[in-house]
């Protein structure tokens, strides 16, 4: 009796106890997207920031970014150079691991910095790196809904609740929409450890790169002053043979790129 007690009241739910036969689980879905923005061979791209106060340009920068999978950790290792403005032209930026390093030439020292730092606008210097969401959070299925992205187009999305485990995470947790037909991400939401929002992020310009559909552009929206946003684009996409001695502090003044 208590058997049947216990199916009709799951019955009553309107949703299973447990995922349907076949049903992606919450990791499978977030594995599938990191998939579409991290190419699965070393590669590099050129990512093009540009911040904008009340629909005007109020600066803009530009850097090549590096980056390659760790084989052991799964985590990927990044190193970016400024292209411009030419005052910050060979900057680099170095992510290994949780440990995020700045070199300037000028001062031919290198500082450990925070990701979560401003580098600028809405842009953070994290925002730049390569990042393997699937290994630093913990995702949960938290439903579907249908979203619009930037250009108000629907889309039907598996919603993910992503918290950082390990502290590898640059955010303490992030709301995150998954195209459930091309897996495709669309829209995220990001917050501080006190659970403040910091900014939202719309991914786009899908366009075919390295073998597949990846986005060419995402939109960060202050958290709290709308009017704040700043635009990434993302270009030049290539595989590239990535000598591993780029990716230590002590190789940041002799690294030249290509």
């Amino acid at each position: 009796m208590l058997r049947l007690w216990m199916i009709l009241a799951l019955a009553g739910t309107g949703s299973p106890a447990y995922p349907t036969e076949g049903a992606k689980t919450a990791a499978e879905i977030l594995a599938e997207a990191d998939a579409v923005r991290n190419p699965a061979k070393p590669f590099s791209l050129v990512t093009s920031l540009t911040e904008y106060r009340d629909s005007q340009e109020a600066d803009s920068l530009s850097l090549v970014v590096y980056s390659r999978e760790d084989a052991e950790s799964g985590q990927y290792r990044t190193i970016a150079s400024f292209l411009t403005p030419s005052k910050d032209k060979g900057k680099v930026m170095l992510k290994n691991g949780s440990e995020l390093w700045f070199y300037d030439p000028l001062s031919k020292s290198s500082v450990r910095i925070s990701p979560q730092q401003r580098l600028m606008g809405q842009a953070s210097n994290g925002d730049t790196m390569t990042a393997n969401l699937q290994r630093d959070y913990k995702a949960e299925l938290a439903g579907e809904e249908t979203i619009t992205d930037a250009k108000k187009t629907g889309h039907r999305c598996h919603k993910l609740e992503l918290k950082s485990q390990g502290g590898l995470g640059d955010y303490s947790r992030i709301e995150y929409w998954v195209d459930k037909t091309d897996s495709h991400p669309i829209k995220g939401k990001f917050y501080s450890d006190s659970d403040r929002l910091l900014k939202i992020v719309y991914y786009g310009g899908y366009q075919m790169e390295l073998g597949r559909e990846r986005p060419t552009e995402a939109i960060i929206i202050d958290g709290v002053d709308r009017k704040l946003v700043t635009k990434m684009v993302f270009s030049g996409y290539a595989y590239r043979i990535i000598p591993k001695e780029w990716f230590q502090k002590e190789y940041l003044p002799r690294f030249k790129g290509e």
